[in-house]
């Protein structure tokens, strides 16, 4: 069942074993174990577009997991609130069938029962099929008729959620929002006397809890808008949240999975998937070639489907089951690819890791299977560790380093492996270079001949992979010049697309004319600001009084570089060329460097960025706040004057064309050559 309104309850993943008794949505009366909220008043000066009178988000565990209650009366008093008259329940048949307590509005001391007049609509569909996903949820929908302003709308439901896989143990999450809507709110985590979890909460929570002897609520009036810890760590912006888990560690999870992995990898005496791993051990000498031939059969021939039906939500498909149907999610690719690994001799693990990004300070919450949205493999080959994600595209292959830099990992082994912590360290190469080539020398008032290459690595190059591998040279050709014809460029000649497996990177090549916006500086002089060559400066680090001071600022990883190469009118002489300074700062943990060269006919620059520190500590932030003033935040800008006798024009080539080097590499020169040589700290 999914609830929105202020409470989020992040424990909602159900079972799925179909019952039909599953399928109905039953009326009844609240649980004995709620506690209803006493409506608050609404004040006469009640603004915004709804006033939540009272809301109850309770969670109540027992020997068969979890049930989640959620009732609510609301006072409407915008337009745009009636949608809350659009009732949407979401479940999972196989712990059986939600029951829907009340349904009213009250309007002027007149009650109204909606169960009297409606009922849901089961929609036997799955909600997220675009998305790849066949879950075994079932949707039921009501709109509640005659909603008006001014009423009150009233509502109560509990569903059961129990994953076959985790029984009655679980975990989750009662939190409430940062900027909830005024009024009355109620959250409770209640248990039978043999189920008592694990509790942990912020300190927000702490000092409203109220104790009861299998019961903790918490009651708020009005609650504060909360904002969190101004760019602040990730693991700092968690507010108002109650964990709770009957997990004693993480050992404990890992167990529990282990084994789930090692029966869905088993194959049969006669396994057609014997046969393969037997081809592909002939096919390749080495382990690590026999292991990136087999992840890249999984990954081009097993589509990726989530499967949650049938027990599947946690629990993977075998190996064999998913071969034999050629389809699967993350858990079923995972074991299939341990299957193949194991027959080829290769050491791997299941491994769970979160996509999301919201593993930073894993390590600090309770032990929950819920905190990871995802698994993949991790191989062991001559001594060193390589990541293996069977739902990627086929060109990513077996890599040291996972292509999402996660901070926490749970590897999966029968004796139980705790929280694992990846290392970070700067990026060695960028994540994004972009290229220009503008090649002017048929004179400032000619349209030039410009190449715009992009080179794309990590996800954002698999997802430039998966959409352009697709599509014909003819196709690409016609949508740039669809879209891109009318800004910079006046014509498209080409578009080049490929992927280089080797360098990790997607490679797109836009070649085409267009005119060059050269300022007329007077008396034959001209001047261009360089796509790409300038630094927005950094924003201040500080925060407001309430907040805490001492907290680091975060950096979110990232290294980019532009290359430009202006081709000079063939008119002109290096010594009429000037340009802006050079640039090797750090300022916030963040290396700036700029750097441009006149030699043989062009102009070149190369501006790179990378964030070299995470997280910076406050009282450097403060150190830094003070150099802002002295920060180069100038524009690009090269200067042509007729008389120019530039003596900085020399014969010595130090920074590379477009075209010198393979940009690809893995050495190129986006930063300074020797870091810290001439920077400023």
């Amino acid at each position: 069942m999914r609830f929105t309104i202020s409470v989020c309850l992040a424990s909602l993943l159900a079972g799925t074993i179909a019952h039909a008794a599953g399928n109905q949505i039953q009326n009844g009366p609240a649980p004995k174990w709620t506690v209803q909220s006493e409506p608050m008043p609404v004040p006469a000066d009640a603004a915004g577009a709804i006033f939540i009178r009272r809301q109850d988000s309770q969670v109540h565990l027992d020997d068969r997991g979890q049930l989640l209650y959620n009732a609510y009366r609301i006072r409407i008093l915008h337009p745009n609130a009636l949608q809350l008259g659009n009732l949407s329940l979401v479940w999972n048949p196989a712990a059986g069938s939600p029951v829907v307590h009340v349904i009213r509005i009250h309007r002027d001391g007149e009650v109204i029962d909606i169960l009297k007049k409606a009922s849901f609509e089961i929609l036997r569909r799955e909600d997220q099929l675009e998305a790849a996903r066949l879950d075994g949820n079932l949707t039921a929908v009501l709109r509640v008729p005659d909603l008006r302003v001014g009423d009150e709308i009233e509502f109560g439901a509990t569903i059961r959620a129990s994953d076959p896989t985790l029984g009655k143990d679980d975990a989750g999450l009662l939190l409430l929002a940062p900027e909830p809507a005024p009024g009355r709110y109620h959250l409770r985590l209640s248990w039978e006397e043999r189920n008592k979890p694990a509790i942990k909460m912020t300190g927000d929570m702490t000092r409203v809890a109220e104790q009861g002897k299998n019961a903790i609520d918490y009651r708020f009036d009005n609650p504060a808008v909360l904002a969190p810890p101004k760019d602040a760590p990730p693991r700092y912006q968690w507010q108002r949240v109650v964990e709770y888990s009957s997990f004693d560690d993480w050992q404990g999870i890992s167990r529990l999975f282990a084994p789930l992995f090692a029966d869905a990898s088993r194959l049969s005496a006669n396994s057609p998937l014997r046969q393969e791993a037997a081809r592909i051990a002939a096919a390749h000498a080495t382990p690590l070639d026999r292991a990136a031939a087999a992840l890249k059969m999984v990954q081009q021939d097993v589509r990726y489907i989530y499967v949650g039906l049938n027990g599947g939500n946690l629990t993977p498909a075998g190996a064999d089951e998913t071969w034999r149907r050629r389809y699967g999610d993350c858990k079923a690719k995972t074991a299939l690819l341990l299957a193949l690994l194991r027959d080829l001799g290769v050491e791997a693990e299941a491994v769970l890791v979160n996509n999301g990004g919201a593993d930073d300070g894993l390590d600090e919450r309770l032990p929950s299977p819920r905190m990871f949205d995802h698994v993949l493999v991790r191989a062991h080959i001559d001594g060193k560790s390589y990541w293996l994600d069977g739902t990627l595209p086929a060109v990513a292959p077996p890599a040291i380093e996972p292509v999402i830099p996660y901070q926490w990992v749970l590897p999966l082994t029968g004796q139980g492996s705790g929280l694992e912590q990846l290392g970070w360290a700067p990026a060695p190469r960028p994540n994004e270079i972009t290229l220009f080539e503008i090649d002017a020398r048929s004179g400032f008032d000619k349209p030039a001949r410009i190449t715009n290459t992009t080179i794309k690595r990590g996800i954002e190059g698999l997802q430039q992979e998966v959409q352009f591998s697709a599509a014909t040279p003819a196709q690409l050709l016609s949508a740039f010049r669809q879209n891109a014809i009318g800004n910079t460029w006046q014509t498209i000649e080409d578009v080049r697309w490929r992927y280089d497996v080797k360098a990790q990177a997607s490679i797109l090549t836009v070649v085409g004319t267009g005119t060059v916006d050269w300022d007329d500086d007077g008396d034959g002089a001209r001047s261009l600001a360089l796509p790409g060559g300038g630094f927005s400066p950094p924003e201040k680090r500080i925060r407001a009084a309430e907040q805490d001071q001492a907290l680091p600022f975060y950096n979110k990883p990232n290294f980019d570089c532009y290359v430009t190469t202006v081709r000079l009118p063939s008119t002109t002489k290096a010594e009429q060329w000037s340009h802006k300074d050079d640039i090797n700062n750090r300022m916030f943990g963040r290396a700036y460097y700029r750097a441009f060269d006149i030699y043989d006919g062009s102009l070149r620059m190369i501006r790179g960025a990378r964030i070299e520190q995470k997280e910076v500590d406050a009282s450097k932030a403060q150190r830094d706040n003070g150099r802002l003033p002295l920060f180069d935040n100038s524009m690009a800008w090269i200067s042509y004057s007729p008389n120019g006798k530039n003596a900085a024009a020399s014969a010595m080539k130090r920074v590379p064309t477009t075209f010198d080097i393979d940009w690809t590499a893995d050495n190129v020169p986006c930063l300074a050559a020797s870091p810290g040589s001439e920077r400023r700290e």
